[in-house]
């Protein structure tokens, strides 16, 4: 069904207004409940006494070297703009006010933070930091980092961060380490977590510094890691600080224990891949299917001396789709974005290319409760009525899957049905061309950035040719691929949506029509709808898990049937390889693989050492 034009700036349903609306902020003078960590919904799992987190283990061993890899390049240290490459593992030299579990939806326990207070309806939140918390260079970190450090990302950090912290209305400094945070008019549960989150820097190394300038001067950290040596484009080393201020908080024991991580950059897949096997790096997570059926069968794996497996998660996927920039005219109407969805073969291209390994993924929230199943539930459809006439009609009436095929290859009754969509949406075939109600062929670009992808993608381009569409790909560096995807300069790329188990204020950022036009938001598609505009900002209000829940379902159904992306596929573990050579705690929590509680074994790593010198 073609969907009615949407005016900008139209009028959002009563209903909506008053769910935006929420509650008046509270009296400033209102008391909270200081605490010593905050969950989303419900109750921490950890109490006030807690030694460590389940899955770390506080007899980890202390030290060792480890190496990872990373393809690509890298040209500053600076994660938080917009411009330059930032260097892998980074987030090591710094501490955030709060630590998030691995093995809960969403809750946040003190780092920087020694308390986190919050009244009952949480329209602010007041954080005292730990008298002992230090910066590298033994100055305090203080209240005035605090407040520099979210200003900052605020007026000059990347987009995101403007999003992200939007409903904050004012940030208060009360004593030399209490910050407190007031709120916006409206229900936003989330937003003290949200705080939480924020990565705290020294506004006194900054003081004389650009802070929109790409840099490769390493900077000032309070985190358990500080930068070593390094070689841009090379490799980056970050060495453990022995006397890090936090190492005996509980939220750490147990965790950062390697004494050196090192990030070597290879220029792509195949070589480092080749480069693990040579022993010149550690640990790979590994992402490719064909590289993981295929390309690991080496002797090293029968003598144990690597070690390959797969570790389930339930965690949520996201979305990893073929994703349409609706800037562009072609793709402005949701019949040519369906149609072309036909011409995807994931059931061939899973049997054929990724041995059966995946699952579709139909869902912006796979592999969790969120994920919207089946057709609406009453309490759905009370959020989703006021919409009707704004949103697809199958929205009520069907449950959104991919189209899907048998596996054989022949895709006749698919392209069939495509043709069929085109012509709705007033396309024909003229001279063996797809060509639009304008005189425009039918014709866009695939944008790349892994060659590994060329595979999947050169038999979607090889079928949408059999019903005239012209579809080029093209595979760029990093670098390029980056500034392409900020500047939104690109017809269709292969992208992901990654979710939390508690999705919130980052879905404005997703598919909020403020950030559809700001370069660097990952509003990547280009959407600008008031009805998802709508649905976002009640998710985020959501003031229980079941409203959560049921919020997120209404906002799939949208973002489902207004085919913005083409979905891909999924998997619900963690596929790794290793040199065996580290010890790791019993316990995996349900987020997957924590890598940093493992640890280099001195035993395991003097065995392999003595087998590959003999080898050698």
């Amino acid at each position: 069904m073609r969907m009615r034009a949407r005016i900008p700036g139209i009028a959002l349903p009563v209903l909506v207004l008053w769910i935006l609306a929420g509650t008046p902020a509270a009296p400033a003078d209102e008391p909270g409940t200081a605490s010593y960590g905050i969950a989303m919904h419900g109750d921490l799992k950890y109490p006030k006494d807690f030694a460590h987190f389940d899955y770390a283990d506080p007899k980890a061993i202390k030290g060792g070297r480890v190496v990872q890899s990373v393809v690509g390049t890298f040209d500053s240290f600076n994660p938080f703009i917009i411009k330059g490459n930032p260097a892998a593992g980074v987030d090591l030299i710094y501490d955030t006010l709060t630590q998030a579990s691995a093995d809960e939806p969403f809750s946040q326990y003190g780092l920087l933070a020694e308390t986190i207070e919050t009244p009952p309806d949480r329209s602010w939140v007041r954080f005292t930091l730990r008298e002992e918390a230090r910066w590298h260079d033994g100055k305090p970190v203080t209240a005035d980092d605090v407040i520099w450090s979210f200003n900052t990302f605020l007026t000059r950090g990347a987009p995101f961060f403007r999003f992200y912290y939007a409903n904050v209305k004012d940030v208060v400094k009360e004593g030399e380490r209490t910050v407190k945070f007031v709120f916006k008019p409206g229900e936003n549960r989330e937003l003290p977590l949200i705080l939480g989150q924020l990565v705290v820097l020294p506004s006194h190394w900054w003081k004389d510094r650009d802070f929109e300038a790409t840099s490769l001067e390493p900077p000032l950290g309070s985190g358990p890691y500080q930068v070593g040596a390094f070689e841009a484009g090379r490799y980056v080393s970050y060495e453990r600080v022995a006397d890090y201020w936090g190492k005996d908080l509980p939220v750490n024991v147990g965790r950062h224990n390697f004494g050196e991580e090192r990030f070597d950059y290879y220029r792509d897949a195949t070589v480092a891949i080749e480069a693990f096997k040579g022993g010149e790096y550690d640990f790979r997570l590994e992402n490719n299917s064909k590289v993981w059926a295929t390309g690991y069968d080496l002797p090293e794996i029968a003598k144990g001396q690597i070690v390959k497996e797969s570790i389930p998660n339930s965690r949520p996927v996201g979305m990893q789709a073929f994703v349409y920039n609706i800037r562009r005219p072609i793709f402005r109407d949701p019949l040519v974005r369906q149609a072309l969805a036909y011409a995807f073969d994931f059931e061939w291209s899973n049997k054929t290319l990724f041995y059966d390994q995946y699952t579709r993924t139909r869902s912006y929230f796979d592999n969790s409760d969120l994920a919207a199943t089946g057709l609406p539930s009453k309490a759905e459809l009370a959020l989703l009525e006021p919409f009707r006439d704004q949103v697809p009609e199958q929205v009520f009436t069907e449950a959104y899957q991919p189209p899907t095929t048998d596996g054989s290859g022949n895709l006749r009754a698919n392209l069939k049905q495509a043709v069929g969509l085109l012509k709705q949406a007033g396309y024909a075939v003229k001279d063996g061309v797809m060509t639009g109600p304008d005189g425009e062929k039918l014709a866009f670009e695939i944008l790349l950035v892994q060659p590994a992808f060329e595979r999947i993608v050169l038999p979607f381009k090889k079928n949408l040719e059999k019903i005239g569409v012209q579809a080029t790909v093209r595979t760029v560096d990093t670098s390029q691929y980056r500034q392409r995807s900020d500047d939104f300069d690109f017809d269709m790329m292969v992208g992901s949506f990654g979710q939390s188990e508690s999705p919130g204020n980052e879905q404005r950022d997703f598919w909020g029509s403020e950030a559809a036009n700001r370069p660097g938001s990952r509003n990547v598609i280009g959407i600008q709808d008031p009805v998802i505009d709508a649905l976002v900002e009640s998710l985020i209000a959501a003031p229980d898990r079941e409203s959560l829940v049921t919020r997120t379902h209404a906002l799939d159904r949208v973002l489902q049937w207004n085919h913005f992306v083409i979905p891909q596929w999924h998997i619900a573990s963690d596929r790794i390889i290793y040199w065996n050579r580290f010890g790791r705690p019993a316990t995996t929590p349900s987020r997957g693989v924590q890598f940093d509680t493992w640890w280099v074994d001195p035993d395991k790593a003097e065995a392999l050492a003595k087998q590959r010198r003999k080898r050698s």
